[in-house]
């Protein structure tokens, strides 16, 4: 199995509203993904200083399950509509587990 780990920081210009959008454009993803496992999602809850302020947790069956995920129109267009025009920063990790 596939974890993929995604966390974002927004820029300062972010709007309540463009992360609300955010949040809900990425909630639209997991109908479409075949070989998803379970998704996670939120926005950082303010514990700690310097945080990122918004995570993603995907779990896949393998390794072509994440590279269908990766390259699937729907998730493309969340990205550049949704979360691209508000991104400071963006970090990524995929592991086996």
């Amino acid at each position: 199995m596939i974890r993929h780990v995604v966390v974002m920081t927004w820029t300062p210009e972010a709007s309540e509203e463009q992360k609300r959008q955010a949040m809900s454009a990425v909630a639209t993803l997991p109908p479409l993904m075949k070989g998803l496992l379970s998704y996670s999602f939120g926005a950082d809850a303010g514990l700690a200083d310097g945080n990122a302020s918004f995570a993603i947790v995907a779990d896949f069956d393998d390794v072509d399950s994440y590279l269908a995920y990766r390259t699937h129109p729907a998730h493309l267009d969340v990205i550049n509509r949704a979360i691209a025009p508000i991104s400071a920063q963006r970090r990524a990790v995929q592991y086996e587990f």
